[in-house]
């Protein structure tokens, strides 16, 4: 059996080994698929869960020995909490684990023994969880996850070509006894599915294939719609409102998948609470979502007002604020405040009764009302605010530099505004100018 995935230039391949029949036949194709040319790295992730556990890790070393492959194994610290799922807290260790030895390994590409009937129970489960396309889709054949590729180039064959493949090179392999244990959901399904319906491997998986189609295509449409709907900081509701419900629901997840995790609860209650004019909240993982003149704005959880605090922006550049979650951005150029008044600032949030001139001339504005005028969402009103030594409102979050604090056209000036993280860009230095 070929254990090929996308060409590569890469001299490591790094292969997940758990010692099972599927990894030791993968590890073992891998190995002669790389016929010397690429070294081959077994990794193997010691969850520590198991009395056996010590002696698995030194078999998965031997194996790897006699094929000549490399080897390195990870042991898990910690436990699952009081409450926690075992298998997710096993997951989540063990993928941290891989990604983390494949890039020590000097490796881009992992390599994973998932087949078709894996791919089969993994629709199943999920549909059994009311999963929607993105959860019906199953493993992904390949898929980067922060500069590796998890490769699963068997995942179209059935488990029977792997099994006979393992005995006719006559491969040794563990038998996990916690595969039998009924109390993990997949076991149940290998104890009951399987032997009540022998042929709906091929069927499930095949379904699997078709809703990661339909997820792709739903993923290109919201990318089409949020081009005209969107912005990082705002999303058009009233535009959103005009599309098809299937087609709003598909955009606002897609937007909102870029701050949180949207649950299906969340996408329902935006889509039928609001109505045009409306000012609203509704809470998030990690955050909150709000309506205000008619667009949705996502503000991440903040705990408390941060601190006041002494701050130095003199230097041109992007000086992050992260209590903040923002960055003031300086940069030369008129209007603009004296150089000097910058090097020590405080920085703080509102404590009532600040006022703000928006122009020379104009007439300074309670620092509510201006924010009301400059149409500044409630959520980012808080700041914060800048004062120079005297105590003087020198600039606020959203609104700007205060005109009183301008410097004279004569002398050395900086301008000073503000970018939320979600505007901020991805390449921009930090206090001293572009990186």
């Amino acid at each position: 059996m070929a254990a090929s995935a996308t060409p590569r230039t890469g001299d490591v391949v790094t292969v997940a080994f758990s010692g099972g029949l599927d990894s030791t036949a993968l590890l073992h194709a891998a190995v002669r698929a790389a016929a010397g040319r690429q070294r081959v790295v077994a990794l193997h992730v010691h969850h520590g869960l198991q009395p056996q556990a010590d002696d698995w890790a030194a078999h998965c070393e031997q194996v790897a020995a006699s094929l000549g492959a490399g080897f390195a194994c990870t042991r898990l610290s910690g436990a699952p909490q009081r409450g926690d799922s075992v298998e997710a807290w096993a997951r989540a260790g063990r993928h941290r684990a891989l990604h983390d030895m494949t890039v020590a390994a000097g490796a881009d590409l992992l390599l994973l023994a998932h087949h078709r009937r894996d791919q089969a129970e993994t629709f199943l489960l999920q549909a059994l969880r009311g999963a929607g396309p993105a959860g019906l889709a199953g493993m992904p054949r390949q898929q980067w996850r922060d500069g590796v590729c998890w490769a699963r180039p068997w995942l179209d064959r059935p488990r029977e070509a792997i099994q006979a493949y393992a005995e006719q090179q006559g491969l040794r392999w563990i038998e996990d006894p916690s595969n039998a244990d009924p109390r993990f959901a997949r076991n149940r399904l290998r104890q009951t599915f399987w032997p009540a319906f022998p042929g709906g491997e091929t069927g499930l998986a095949q379904a699997a294939r078709w809703a990661r189609e339909a997820h792709e295509l739903a993923a290109e449409i919201a990318q089409v719609d949020l081009a005209v709907l969107a912005s990082p900081e705002r999303l058009d509701l009233a535009a959103l409102s005009r599309l098809s419900p299937a087609r709003a629901s598909n955009a606002l997840r897609a937007w909102l998948s870029t701050h949180t995790t949207p649950p299906a609860s969340l996408i329902e209650r935006l889509l039928s609470e609001w109505h045009a004019g409306a000012t609203a909240s509704w809470p998030a993982p990690g955050g909150m979502c709000h309506a205000y003149r008619d667009g949705l704005h996502w503000s991440a959880e903040v705990v408390a007002t941060p601190a006041a605090r002494p701050v130095d922006l003199s230097v041109p550049g992007l000086h992050r604020q992260p209590d903040w979650q923002g960055a003031w951005v300086v940069e030369p150029g008129a209007p603009g405040i004296a150089a000097e008044r910058l090097a020590q600032l405080t920085q703080q949030g509102r404590a009532g009764g600040e006022q703000f001139q928006w122009a020379p001339g104009s007439v300074p504005r309670s620092l509510k009302k201006a924010c009301q005028a400059a149409g500044l969402p409630p959520w980012r009103r808080a700041g914060p605010l800048l004062f120079d030594v005297d105590g003087r409102l020198l600039a606020v979050a959203g609104l700007g530099m205060d005109a009183r604090a301008f410097a004279r056209q004569d002398e050395p000036q900086l301008s000073v505004r503000w970018l939320d993280d979600s505007a901020l860009p991805q390449s921009e230095g930090e206090g001293g100018g572009p990186a």
